[in-house]
């Protein structure tokens, strides 16, 4: 497969897995407009947030290579990046939330390559490159910030999804695309917007996922930091959205310190936010995260963790008190008291693990059908099998050879004949493997001698449950990438010829050959065939005001004339304060 991004420090550790998500960024499709509407948000925001951003902002965009001028290309971008020990790779839009998660685990900002068009200048509903590049980039050169967003990539790449979840990414996913697309009929938007209002409905109970998504959004996305009386802006949403920074400092969006409480409270990604939570500083998000976790099956393992597995109908992973891990989908799972496992099953391809690495002989194709086993201590016997000496083991008659019958305090019984033990490097036993090998529960048989060899997993407790498998290797594919494609704009001649004036008026900037019969010509054509076209007048008049040109003021008119649509007056209205500053 071709890799679409360099190999450097730190993109060289991303798992095989992730790649596929990674597309090449479309640089020459990038419009003037485009580029124009990249250098207007910039400039507007660089004004604008050095007043109310986190301080870490500005330097910020200095560090990670942003320019004001110019969309920022990935290699340029990296180069600069990898400095601080960060990387970014460029994708089709949404990625699921595990991904995503994991690519931030691993020190890698997932940048949207898209670009918003001109309509949606203040607010996007879709990721794009202002709101990944200039949004997320400039925050991760502070330290504590840029350790916070990396564990939360660790933790969160583990949180267990629902089925529902999915259907939701793939939602939102589709209804972004759609109203980012100029040529999208209100139809279809409409439809797409009453399927992700049904889900939002319809979710049932919040997931590990969802939950850690609400804290992301709360934080990274929509984040403000300081005090409730006087905060600042470190959230990317915010930082990259010309609109919604300058309208979140409004006393009408409701501040509140944040807290764990912010995991359940969900979030609408097309619309402004009603309130937004403060936290103190960087050090906090951090403590808030650990928090969380605490709640996950990631730590708490047990009954419950399994049956969160299930519920995802997703690959998961199981860890026993040994330490061996379990890595398929499991589909079945037997309760014993006290929110302990009696026995566990996965159904498919199944993987063993110890401390993240598959053991050997234990991949996927030995275990291509699923994997059970029982799990707890014996029946009368107090010390668990996993603390048993060999001599113990010995004297249990759990020894190489010889057949057994073990009843464990679940009501499982297993009969079969020792085969080998596989243990850890500090010799505790993980796994037993067995011929001739019987397991039941009751009446209900488990496993049977002519399914082949059985390896039993060794532990007395699920203490880990989590998303995703225990090595990455083992599984070559864990996540797919959506079917639902963001749309490539298709240009009419119409805007063809529009963008070729905005190519123009670029390149006098870049080489300071401007002349006022440029402008004028450039200048009456807009009026003749674009005549609601603001943003390239804005550059017009950039120009002349610079070179001090007769024909300022014709221009100055005819945007304060543009101003009368309510649609430009504010965007008119910023960009000339700018000049005039």
């Amino acid at each position: 497969m071709e890799l679409h991004f360099e190999l450097n420090e730190v993109t060289k550790k991303l798992p095989k897995h992730l790649h596929k998500f990674v597309v090449k960024q479309p640089y020459e499709e990038y419009t003037s407009q485009n580029q124009a509407v990249w250098r207007y948000v910039m400039r507007m925001n660089v004004d604008y947030l050095s007043k109310v951003a986190h301080k870490s902002y500005i330097p910020g965009l200095e560090k990670t290579g942003i320019s004001t001028e110019n969309i920022p290309k990935m290699e340029g971008m990296n180069r600069i990046l990898k400095e601080i020990g960060w990387a970014a790779v460029s994708v089709d839009g949404f990625i699921p939330p595990n991904a995503f998660m994991e690519f931030q685990a691993y020190n890698v900002l997932v940048i949207a390559s898209d670009m918003r068009t001109i309509n949606h200048i203040e607010y996007t509903p879709a990721p794009d490159i202002i709101h990944e590049a200039a949004g997320h980039a400039p925050i991760i050169a502070n330290p504590e910030y840029s350790e916070y967003l990396r564990r939360f990539g660790e933790i969160g790449s583990k949180a267990i999804s629902s089925a529902k979840d999915y259907e939701m990414y793939e939602a939102i996913r589709l209804l972004s695309i759609l109203k980012e697309n100029p040529n999208s009929s209100e139809k279809e938007i409409n439809e797409a917007q009453e399927q992700v209002e049904w889900l939002q409905n319809n979710m049932g109970e919040l997931s590990e996922m969802a939950m850690i998504r609400n804290l992301h959004w709360w934080t990274v996305e929509y984040g403000l930091i300081g005090t409730l009386e006087n905060p600042k802006i470190y959230g990317a949403g915010l930082l990259s959205s010309i609109g919604e920074s300058a309208w979140c400092m409004q006393d009408e969006v409701k501040k509140m310190p944040y807290s764990i409480d912010a995991a359940t409270i969900n979030f609408d990604i097309t619309k402004p936010q009603p309130q937004l939570f403060v936290t103190p500083d960087f050090a906090y998000l951090s403590l808030v995260l650990d928090e969380f976790a605490n709640t996950m099956a990631l730590r708490k393992g047990g009954l419950n963790g399994i049956k969160k597995l299930i519920d995802s109908k997703g690959l998961g992973t199981i860890e026993l008190t040994t330490g061996i891990q379990i890595s398929g989908n499991f589909d079945k799972v037997i309760p014993f008291k006290n929110n302990k496992v009696a026995y566990f099953q996965t159904v498919g391809e199944t993987a063993l693990a110890n401390r993240d690495k598959e053991l050997i002989g234990h991949g996927i194709s030995t275990h291509k059908n699923g994997f059970g086993s029982p799990i707890g201590k014996l029946k009368g016997i107090n010390l668990p099998i996993e603390d048993m000496s060999p001599r113990d083991l010995k004297a249990y008659g759990i020894y190489e050879g010889e057949f057994m019958t073990l009843e464990f305090e679940s009501g499982i019984i297993l009969k079969g004949k020792a085969i080998t033990g596989t243990r850890d490097l500090r010799g505790k036993i993980l796994m037993i493997t067995f011929d001739e090998c019987t397991v039941t529960y009751k009446d209900e048989v488990l496993f049977q001698p002519d399914w082949g060899l059985y390896d039993m997993a060794v532990g007395k407790e699920v203490v880990s449950a989590y998303a995703g498998a225990a090595d990455v290797a083992s599984f070559l594919d864990t996540s797919k990438v959506s079917e639902t494609k963001t749309h490539k704009i298709t240009y009419s001649e119409t805007a063809k010829k529009l963008y070729v004036l905005y190519d123009e008026v670029r390149e006098m900037r870049e080489t300071n050959s401007a002349t006022e019969d440029k402008i004028e010509a450039i200048f009456h054509q807009l009026k003749k065939e674009y005549s609601e076209d603001w943003l390239l007048l804005l550059e017009l008049y950039e120009l002349a005001l610079e070179n001090n040109f007769a024909i300022k003021n014709e221009l100055l008119n005819t945007l304060e004339a543009l101003k009368s649509n309510k649609s430009y007056t504010k965007l008119i209205e910023n960009g000339l304060n700018l000049h005039l500053n």
